[in-house]
């Protein structure tokens, strides 16, 4: 197979994925990939790290056999090349020096927080909500600086945001041992940069943050409203990624719905926005099971879809659930049964009622979801990463809220109830074939009901 014959092959593929992915998961995932050769083993691809061959693979192997040649069981003919790291800046070399000028003796941030233990990839449940948010963290923690920075993490109350945060410090710290990594909330840097002001301090106190490698920052929503914090803090941001070093946030909301400065919220949209959405059904039990597994409890495969059934706002949710049954039942030496946990935890199946469902509700979580703003969803634009959303949202109005389609297409900014009617049939007929739109529909509607 000539290179030629592959690289148009290929080419052929990107032009359909192009077409099939959002604008994001395109540029994150397909557009890194370069063709290096062609045989008869199949075609050989160059990606950036591993995690982005296996996201290729794990995706898109039905759209992938279908342009370049397969074996006997279909599966594509592909094998991967690690690209080579990028050599460093001459002005790097003389980095070994810096240490005896930047790191203030004695100094060390009053706020900085331990990472926690049971915080890691390896104890964190993969699942369609969370699977691309957590390849985005791997890639990261492999190489700090180079693959999305900074990278935003946003979602709901107990999914997973920390457990990423920290799991991307414990990576880090075990790959890179000579990398400075400080983990910190918000609420952290506040009170540190209040301590250091009261004591006149502060200048020790910037040398430290601003000659880290990595910075991993938790609940960046609560720096909204305070407007002097904010200012030091993204004089802080710019500093470190001028200097490639690597910034992690996280957040209850995407950056475009925080209540911030628009040049923070740009400095944060520079690199990679990624939403942890809740877990389904499946990836609840996944994750009951393991829980339960680590505490020596065993609970049966139907009771345990019982559990995930009722309690699905959040992970924490779950683990709290684990630890009083897990407690009921050793202090009662019983076996976990439906009627104990109907008995023990019916507190927390209180705790999950059903909302009424709002075309606001339904314009927030799209908006999350594609990473567009609400009032985008609201206008006239035709470009297709606004566009499509709309269409998704107007199909999520009609399916989740009985209403007239004239007063449901009056919240999208005025439109007709025969363009809602468009939007909805178009992605009703999408969804017979597109695995991937399935999946963004079915995290939505959790995200709305939730």
């Amino acid at each position: 197979m000539l290179l030629e014959e592959t690289k148009h092959m290929w080419e052929e593929f990107i032009s359909f994925m192009k077409e099939k992915c959002s604008q994001a998961e395109f540029q994150n995932w397909l557009a890194p990939i370069k063709v290096i050769k062609g045989d008869e083993r199949g075609i050989t691809l160059q990606v950036p790290n591993v995690f982005v061959g296996d996201y290729l693979l794990e995706n898109y192997k039905k759209e992938l056999a279908s342009f370049i040649p397969t074996d006997s069981s279909k599966n594509p003919l592909v094998n991967f090349v690690i690209a080579e790291p990028v050599a460093p800046k001459k002005k790097e070399e003389v980095k070994p020096v810096i240490p005896q000028t930047i790191l203030t003796p004695g100094y060390e941030p009053r706020q900085g927080v331990r990472l926690n233990k049971g915080y890691t990839f390896a104890d964190f449940i993969e699942g369609p909500s969370n699977q691309f948010v957590k390849s985005a963290a791997l890639g990261v923690a492999t190489r700090p600086g180079q693959s999305y920075n900074p990278l935003f993490i946003h979602g709901g109350v107990g999914l997973g945001k920390t457990h990423l945060l920290h799991s991307i410090g414990h990576e880090i710290k075990k790959q890179h041992k000579k990398l400075r990594v400080q983990c910190i909330t918000t609420e952290a840097f506040i009170n540190d940069l209040v301590d250091n002001l009261r004591n006149k301090t502060v200048d020790k106190m910037k040398r430290f943050y601003r000659n880290l490698d990595i910075l991993l920052v938790d609940d960046i929503q609560f720096l909204q409203s305070r407007l002097n914090f904010e200012e030091e803090f993204c004089n802080t941001f710019e500093a470190l990624i001028n200097d490639n070093k690597q910034i992690v946030i996280t957040s209850d909301k995407p950056p475009s719905q925080l209540k911030l400065s628009e040049r923070l919220i740009a400095r944060m949209e520079w690199g990679l926005v990624a939403n942890v959405g809740i877990p389904d059904l499946e990836t609840r039990v996944a994750i009951l099971q393991y829980k339960a597994e680590k505490k020596g409890i065993r609970i049966p495969n139907k009771v345990a879809f019982f559990i995930a059934e009722h309690i699905f706002n959040n992970v924490r949710q779950l683990e709290g659930a684990i630890n009083r049954l897990g407690a009921y039942c050793g202090l009662m030496n019983m076996e976990v049964t439906q009627e104990i946990v109907e008995k023990t935890l019916s507190e927390l199946f209180s705790f999950a009622p059903k909302k009424k469902v709002s075309v606001e509700k339904i314009l927030q979580s799209v908006s999350s979801m594609y990473n567009v703003r609400v009032q985008d969803l609201k206008g006239n634009s035709r470009a297709k990463e606004i566009a499509f959303p709309r269409q998704v949202a107007m199909y999520l109005a009609k399916e989740m809220i009985n209403d007239s389609l004239m007063k449901l297409a009056s919240s999208f900014g005025g439109k007709t109830h025969s363009t809602l009617l468009h939007s909805w049939n178009k992605i009703k007929k999408q969804l017979e074939s597109d695995e991937t739109l399935k999946r963004q529909i079915q995290m939505t509607k959790q995200d709305i009901e939730s």
